[in-house]
């Protein structure tokens, strides 16, 4: 499996190396790796339906115990086949939707790169890679929504969708890193092995929040789900791939990967199942009110996503089964209907379903596959979305406690679903156009091979649900349970409760759909009534918010990056103080045993002379006799380096002294007449700052020689200078041996400063 994703990370630059007039073969190229992966996958179906899980690790960080491993069981293959399926038909897809557009290597690099980071994800054995591939994939999605980045709408809703997506990936991280710490590992084998430590420890509450924040976000859910309706600028193939089937099903891998360490709680069952059901009925209210049909299926989308959180938050075997049949439905369907809204886009010129009608009779091979796809979206038979829809309402009436509130919400959206489908197809296929619509493109098989493949799969799984039940969602379905479980999917269950509900929601459906669609000025009224009732969109929120976030920004950078320098070095000084003079506070009790002395005398009397000139620059009104007094403290500096044997530092003090000095007599003679640029009070506050921060250090310095918290390393360099570096001046062998990275830097400062002085003595006045 490594390999695997070392081939699709090569794969991914192949488009930067093929010219022009070839890049039309790139999809095709890149759909052939996704299907060499499909067969890799598939083959290993019967393999892990037998109970087998294929596993490889690699060392990435041994000193915290982070391994690169890489797990194929059940529930990673169902998600895997899906990537990789899905990917072929999308790559073949964008090879006619793409073909008239710009930058098409940039395009193919993103999404191919997008479907690597999607697989490493899903195959991870570890928390702290699988988070690494989580953001990978909000990067990469926020690259493909911006495309079209000459367009602000394009700009704007991949901005929201990488902040959202990307806030919540890091908030996620929290909570790993805080429910790892318990274990000290963050292998999920280990976490499901100590998952009772993990529940009740005090560390749970606050991790399982964090972690549903990073879900939520990335799976669009209530009130995180206004990004997706935004992300629908990106270009279709984006949207059928990475917005109804792969990136937005991130967070229900998560949610199903951790839900045998962290589920089977209350706060698990209760958040999860109340913010699924929320979700589920907002998305399919939203959408019917919809012009736009990629932002009907994107609505249609947030609802199916919030179907899948409530079934993984019921948490019984038979909803975790329902899910992951539903993963499947809703992925089929959705991709079918966005590759073919696309298709819709390209051949009329618009998406606006008030501008469309009457396509069933210049697109009937179209029609026939949305049709289908239609049908499994509104969960009726013989499609694969009718099993699905039959297994959430026997999930539901088996949910405890909150049963009575999620049927609720779930027989509105669902009915809500119903009308949505019925109003597509019709308006869109079958009624009639109120505008003459001009076909512009010619079918192409490449259009319609992704679509119709997709709704047949979902009728063939309709009739033959065992195929998919057996091979696909029952070792899934073992990997989330951590137990065996025989699934069984049949298209009849004979007349029972859950028969009587769906068949009243599917007359709920039918009859919304008749109102609806006899008068289009109902719609009209339930859009008004929206803005009326929700009048504060979390679009306008997020942007108010963002917005003051900015401008307090720009207010705190005008008060505190003002400009003027000696203001910053004034603050620096005063901070500084402060923490030194508390620290001088906090060590009170520490005992100096230095004994001060004035011998030998003319170490005393250098020191005073240091002083007195350091006093006479400061009060001197002459510019030379100031330079000159600066030079003394300089070189008396450098004479205390030489009594103490710093012969180095000596040195170094006296070249940079003399420079100094040398620079300041050429620049004298340019400087204007001394004049007053600070007031009284000024220099006296600067007084007070300068004594407090010299005075600060003095004692900080005086302290610091009793202290030896560690062996000093000097010890270590005089040791090994000799039989180490083989040399026996130890200063030399730090500059060259020890510390030679150091001054490699200090010489390469050094010989670029000369270098810009040469420059500036060579360059010529204009």
């Amino acid at each position: 499996m490594q390999t695997l994703l070392l081939v699709y990370l090569v794969s991914a630059f192949f488009p930067f190396l093929f010219r022009r007039k070839l890049l039309k073969f790139i999809p095709f190229f890149l759909a052939f790796v996704h299907l060499g992966s499909f067969s890799f996958f598939l083959s290993k179906v019967k393999w892990i339906a037998d109970g087998n899980v294929l596993s490889e690790t690699v060392a990435w960080v041994p000193q915290l115990g982070i391994n690169f491993d890489l797990v194929l069981n059940g529930l990673s293959l169902a998600f895997a086949l899906l990537i990789t399926g899905t990917g072929v038909l999308v790559f073949l897809y964008a090879h006619a939707y793409m073909k008239s557009y710009k930058n098409l290597s940039v395009f193919y690099f993103y999404l191919f790169l997008f479907s690597a980071a999607m697989l490493g994800l899903v195959l991870s054995g570890n928390l702290i890679q699988l988070f690494v591939f989580w953001e990978l994939t909000s990067y990469l999605s926020f690259l493909l929504i911006s495309f079209f980045h000459e367009k602000e709408t394009a700009r704007n809703a991949a901005f929201q969708s990488l902040f959202l997506t990307g806030f919540g990936g890091l908030v996620m991280l929290g909570g790993i890193l805080l429910l790892g710490s318990v274990i000290g590992s963050y292998s999920v084998s280990d976490w499901v092995n100590q998952s009772g430590l993990l529940k009740s420890h005090q560390f749970y509450l606050p991790g399982v929040v964090l972690i549903f924040v990073g879900v939520f976000t990335k799976s669009a859910q209530f009130p995180f789900h206004f990004w997706l309706p935004g992300a629908m600028q990106a270009p279709t193939p984006v949207s059928s791939y990475l917005h109804s089937a792969t990136m937005v099903k991130a967070g229900i891998f998560m949610l199903a990967l951790l839900s045998p360490v962290l589920g089977g709680t209350p706060l698990w069952t209760y958040t999860l199942s109340m913010t699924g059901a929320i979700t589920m009925f907002l998305g399919a209210y939203f959408a019917i009110t919809q012009t736009d049909i990629k932002a009907i299926l994107a609505y249609t989308t947030i609802s199916s996503l919030g179907v899948l959180v409530l079934l993984l938050g019921i948490d019984t075997a038979l909803s975790v089964k329902a899910a992951m049949l539903f993963l499947y439905v809703h992925a089929f369907y959705k991709a079918a209907l966005f590759m073919i809204a696309g298709f819709i886009d390209k051949k009329t010129g618009t998406r606006d379903w008030r501008n469309l009608g009457g396509l069933a009779r210049s697109m009937p091979v179209t029609f026939v596959f949305a049709l289908l796809a239609s049908l499994s979206m509104a969960g009726l038979p013989p499609m694969l979305g009718f099993l699905g829809k039959e297994l959430i309402y026997e999930a539901k009436v088996q949910s405890p406690v909150i049963a009575p509130y999620v049927l609720v919400l779930g027989v509105a959206g669902n009915a809500l679903m119903i009308t949505v489908a019925l109003f597509f197809l019709y308006k869109v296929f079958l009624g009639k156009p109120k505008n003459q619509v001009e076909i512009k493109v010619k079918t192409d098989w490449a259009y319609i091979i992704g679509p119709g493949l997709l709704a047949l799969l979902s009728l063939f799984f309709g009739l033959f649900p065992a195929v998919l039940g057996e091979t696909i969602i029952e070792p899934a379905l073992i990997s989330i349970l951590e137990r065996d479980y025989n699934v069984e999917l049949k298209l009849w269950h004979g007349f029972n409760t859950v028969f009587f509900l769906s068949l009243f929601t599917v007359s709920l459906g039918f009859i919304l759909f008749y109102v609806v669609s006899r008068n289009d000025s109902v719609l009209e009224k339930w859009r008004a009534f929206n803005q009326r009732i929700f009048s504060v969109r979390f679009v306008d929120v997020f942007n108010s918010i963002l917005k003051g976030f900015l401008d307090f920004s720009k207010r705190k950078t005008e008060l505190v990056q003002h400009g003027y320098h000696r203001f910053y070095i004034l603050t620096i000084f005063l901070v500084a103080s402060i923490f030194l003079w508390y620290q001088v506070y906090v060590t009170i009790g520490w005992n100096l045993e230095n004994i001060f002395t004035l011998r030998p005398f003319y170490v005393s009397r250098l020191v005073l002379v240091i002083i007195l000139s350091t006093i006479f620059s400061v009060v001197s009104k002459s510019r030379m006799a100031t330079i000159i007094s600066m030079g003394v403290v300089g070189y008396g500096i450098a004479l205390l380096f030489m009594y103490y044997s710093a012969i180095d530092l000596a040195i170094t003090q006296i070249i940079v002294e003399t420079l100094i000095l040398v620079m300041f007599v050429l620049i004298l003679q340019r400087l204007p007449l001394f004049a007053r640029l600070s007031s009284r009070t000024s220099r006296i506050r600067d007084f007070f700052i300068a004594l407090s921060f010299g005075s600060a250090m003095t004692v900080l310095a005086l302290k610091s020689i009793n202290v030896n918290f560690n062996h000093p390393i000097s010890d270590y360099m005089i040791e090994n200078s000799y039989t180490n570096a083989f040399g026996q001046n130890v200063v030399n062998v730090i500059l060259v041996d020890f510390r030679a990275l150091d001054t490699l830097g200090e010489v390469t400062v050094l010989v670029v400063a000369a270098l810009g002085v040469y420059v500036l003595l060579k360059t010529r006045k204009t």
